[in-house]
């Protein structure tokens, strides 16, 4: 496989005294889905924020295709084709699906040619919309939207601009059995032939096992084992720490 296009090289936060993240070592590689797991407090956001630029790490450095964007702005890291969804809903409830995916693509401009641009970026959210089974729902208003639609809706936006690098936090939560489905069809299909690296953090673990070719487990800020999804759900640490009680 490729080199990484994503890297964490010993990364540690601080809050206080605490030491949430505690020289944290994580590739990912184009076309690669990724899963990280790991109990409560295990410091799995943490690293999301670190990587994502939401919070700069007290030590190591977080890379993009072999560059050093430690300290560089969440902002600029989503245009250089980081996108991320978090753990809390963050959709813009008083617009339409279909204007949620469009206000993504704004930034792009377009203003030389303001019809031809508008007409792609719909055509461009149509098409994800329709990929991500949401092609139903583009006039209705997120606010209103149930909990697993709306999370679609989060990873449809998160699309619409394509990624090289995708963080999902969670984003099964309060999904039904179909669309969790659903999910795992549209990951697989953006991280194989689109070429992006997919990083998701999931507290279902069946979900994980199947969807993940190599899975990162972490426990008190460290990396306690990575590898192929069988090889993790075996070993005798991870079931000590996590998944003695979260294998189902």
């Amino acid at each position: 496989m490729s080199e990484y296009v994503l890297r964490a090289s010993g990364v540690g936060v601080r809050f206080g005294g605490v030491q949430a993240l505690d020289g944290v070592d994580l590739g990912i590689r184009p076309g690669e889905v990724c899963g990280l797991i790991g109990p409560n407090g295990a410091g799995k956001t943490t690293l999301f924020d670190a990587v994502s630029g939401i919070r700069r790490p007290d030590e190591g450095r977080v890379l993009l295709d072999g560059t050093d964007i430690t300290r560089r702005s969440p902002v600029w890291r989503a245009r250089h084709g980081m996108r991320r969804t978090f753990q809390r809903q963050q959709l813009f409830g008083q617009l339409t699906v279909a204007d949620n995916l469009l206000v993504a693509q704004e930034w792009r401009g377009g203003l030389t040619h303001r019809r031809a641009h508008e007409r792609e970026r719909r055509a461009r959210a149509a098409t994800i919309l329709r990929a991500c089974g949401l092609d139903a729902l583009t006039d209705a208003y997120a606010a209103a939207l149930p909990v697993g639609q709306a999370r679609m809706v989060e990873l449809a936006r998160a699309l619409v601009d394509p990624p090289r690098v995708l963080l999902l936090d969670e984003p099964a939560s309060g999904m039904s059995a179909e669309e969790r489905g659903q999910l795992a069809a549209v990951v697989r299909h953006v991280a194989a032939e689109e070429d992006c690296a997919v990083l998701l953090v999931e507290h279902n673990v069946a979900f994980v096992m199947e969807l993940c070719a190599r899975v990162v487990v972490l426990d008190l800020g460290k990396v306690l084992a990575e590898g192929p999804a069988t090889q993790v759900r075996a070993d005798p640490r991870v079931l000590d720490a996590y998944l003695g009680t979260n294998a189902a």
